[in-house]
Formats: structure tokens, sequence, C-alpha cells
């Protein structure tokens, strides 16, 4: 890998972790379509790492109310579930980002194997595309944040938990489940970066002992940097673009990439 490779890849990290199209999924599916040797895990942190800085400068300021939220909560003096959105969302974040790290550290290896395959990908993509367009059209989108209890936070938990497979998306799951459960689409959304900030730095945690991996720290630089600056203006653009329109371009996007894949498998197999 190259500088190069390095500046495109934390291309498809920063718009692929945030938009509902799968990070893991493109990162997988570039390598292979240009046949670029494998990064290794030491990048792969790099880039994580990266969209954790975006996610934790977009939304700076909601993160420390929720941690003055979680501080309260911690004392009987101080504690009140029902009137106090911050310590109520701070723990419905925690409580749904438990299935998301257990099913992660249980299918570890299978993740980084089994599940990359470019096939297995046009699968998850083309489906998992299609629960979102359903959810998007048939949601009834009049719950906001504060409306969020721990069932739904569980549900929307759950759902990132099956982000494991590629093609799934981590935020393309998880805004799915908030629109069938009746949220906004920018407030799925939006619980939907929040929630990224434990399951992304957790996963960048467990991974740190492969940081220098098979690459060099120009190359790291360069992910890192390009991932965290690509990643803020993603979530920017998202959060924006929501206001007025649904998730289908997104959607199109990925019957698109499927389709792809397979012409491709096609014509190698010929």
């Amino acid at each position: 890998m190259d500088v190069f490779h390095a500046f495109i890849l934390g291309l498809v990290q920063g718009l692929g972790e945030f938009l509902p199209i799968s990070s893991s999924a493109h990162l997988v599916l570039v390598p292979w379509l240009f046949h670029w040797q494998d990064p290794g895990l030491g990048f792969d942190v790099a880039l994580h790492w990266g969209t954790l800085l975006a996610v934790l400068a977009f939304f700076r300021q909601d993160i420390w109310a929720l941690a003055q939220g979680f501080w309260r909560s911690l004392f009987p003096a101080t504690r009140d579930f029902r009137n106090d959105v911050q310590q109520r969302l701070a723990w419905l974040l925690i409580v749904a980002s438990v299935p998301g790290a257990i099913i992660g550290k249980l299918f570890e290896e299978q993740a980084e194997k089994a599940f990359r395959s470019p096939l297995l990908i046009a699968g998850t993509l083309s489906v998992f595309g299609l629960l979102l367009l359903a959810a998007d059209r048939f949601g009834r989108r009049t719950r906001n944040l504060d409306g969020i209890r721990w069932p739904q936070a569980l549900l929307i938990g759950i759902s990132q938990a099956l982000a494991v497979i590629p093609g799934i998306s981590r935020s393309g799951s998880t805004i799915a489940a908030g629109l069938g459960l009746g949220l906004t689409r920018s407030d799925a959304a939006r619980f939907s970066f929040l929630m990224s900030v434990p399951i992304i730095f957790g996963a960048g945690v467990l991974k740190i002992r492969h940081f220098t991996e098979g690459v060099t720290y120009p190359e790291l630089a360069v992910g890192f940097v390009t991932a965290a600056i690509v990643g803020f203006l993603s979530i920017r653009y998202l959060l924006r673009y929501l206001v007025k329109h649904d998730y289908r371009i997104f959607v199109w996007y990925r019957i698109a990439v499927t389709v792809l894949i397979l012409t491709v498998l096609w014509l190698r197999a010929g």
C-alpha cells in the first residue's frame, strides 16, 4: 500500500461509516476491485480512530451534555431519569451498545475472514438496502430522541450488532431500526451517530496492539486525517440532507454496487 491508497481508503471509511452504505463492505470491495494489497489491521485501527474523532468533534456539545447527565445519574440526589433527558439518553446509548460489543467480540475472527466474501456483501448490500427503504417509507417518523425508551434502545442496539457482517452497515441498520420504531429521519441518524462512539472506541482499543502492523506512519497519518475530515463532512451533509429528503438515493446506490459486484464476479469467472 502507498499514500494514495491510504487516502482513498480513508475517503471510503469517512463516507461509509456514517452514510448508510457500509464502510466495512467498501473497505473490502475497493482492494478487491483494484487488486490492491490488504492494508492490514493496523490501518483499519487508524481509519476507525479517524471516524471516532469526526463524531466526537461534530457532536462535542451533545457528548459533553451526555457526560454531565451520566455523572448526575450516578448520585441519588441528582438522579432523575424521568425528567432529565440527558441522563436517560446517556444510559440508553450504553444499553444500545451492549449487543454490538458482545456480538463483535464473539464473531471478531469471522468478521475479519469468513464475512469478507464479495458475493456475501452483494447479498447484504441489496437486502438490507431494501429493508432501509421499507423502514423509511412505512415508519411513522413522529418520535424524537427524548421519546426513546429502554426497549427501543435495545432493539436498535441489536440491529447494530448485525453490522458485524460487511454490507449490512452499522449506520444503515441502526437508522432503519430507528425509523421502524417511529423516529424522525434526522433523529434516527443522530442516535445512530451517537451510538457509534462507544462501539468505534471499543473496536479501536481491542485492535490497538496491531496499530503499526504492515503499514508505515505516513500511510497511517493520511488514512486517519482523511477519515476524520471526510467523516465530519459526511455527518454534516447527511443531517442537512435529511431535513428535506429521504434515504432512497442510498438504497439505489447499494443496489448499483450489488450489480457491479455480480458483474465483476461473472467477468472474472469467465
